[in-house]
């Protein structure tokens, strides 16, 4: 039986990515297959660079499997159609806010300097909409910032994310980036449910027939659940990203020391 890989949320976090692709490597060999469980940017430094090294690993023919993450698609849909906000981020904050980390996607892509996004905040709540986004040559209205995005994301790096999967199954294991709604074919499954789910799925013991390894809710450090393992271990808010190696249903965690068993 062939070892399968795989890598939870990078963010941006291109050290880190790095140095996982290294442990697994010397784990597996440079043949190893893995799978990337999506969200490549937002939140840390180099989100082009993380990018920029899964489209250089593919076109090398490496087995590599690279899904998509929600924030993936937020940052394409800003690039493409000048979409700020989506309707799974319940507390209406703008993709550009720190707390999602947009701006740090584009600043890696050249946009950056100044003082950032300023927000319209309505009374009451409600959904944070962007009035301003000062770079080092001044501020940027809405439109001027998606054409200076537009003029800095390469037309590959778009299409490279739009092109991803929503996942990937073997004999043992389904590989997606948020998770599934339990009761529901694959087939069947929505979109929005495979890149954002959490209600419904974190709190249920459904059998899905795999075991699921997911990213998208992050933890302290990757879980076992039983029916499911959570690798997003927190790399986005600066957690260390741990690779993890698959035989079967079992699962280790590689380490600088070696593999170390995950068990439920």
């Amino acid at each position: 039986m062939s070892p399968i890989y795989a890598i939870g949320d990078v963010h941006g976090q291109k050290d880190m990515l790095d140095r996982a692709l290294a442990l697994i490597e010397a784990d597996g060999g440079p043949d190893a297959q893995i799978v990337f469980l999506g969200d490549y940017t937002d939140r840390g430094p180099d989100s082009r660079g993380v990018i920029q090294t899964l489209i250089d690993g593919q076109l090398a023919a490496r087995n590599w499997t690279c899904l998509v993450g929600n924030h993936d698609r937020m940052f394409t849909g800003f690039v493409r159609n000048g979409a700020e906000n989506s309707a799974q981020v319940k507390s209406g904050i703008n993709w550009l806010n720190p707390r999602l980390g947009g701006s740090a996607t584009l600043a890696s892509y050249g946009v950056r300097g100044g003082a950032g996004p300023s927000f319209f905040h309505p009374e009451g709540g409600g959904v944070e909409t962007l009035v301003s986004y000062g770079i080092d040559t001044g501020d940027l209205t809405k439109a001027e910032l998606v054409a200076a995005a537009q003029a800095s994301v390469p037309q590959s790096h778009l299409d490279f994310l739009d092109g991803l999967p929503l996942w990937h199954m073997t004999d043992d294991l389904l590989f997606v980036h948020a998770g599934l709604r339990p009761g529901v074919a694959l087939q069947n499954q929505a979109e929005d449910d495979l890149i954002w789910i959490r209600d419904g799925f974190l709190n249920s013991d459904y059998d899905f027939g795999h075991l699921v390894v997911h990213g998208h809710t992050a933890l302290d450090a990757p879980q076992h659940f039983g029916n499911r393992i959570d690798l997003d271990g927190g790399a986005g808010y600066g957690r260390p990203l741990i690779p993890a190696v698959f035989e079967g249903r079992d699962c280790w965690l590689l380490t600088d020391n070696g593999r170390v068993r995950l068990t439920p």
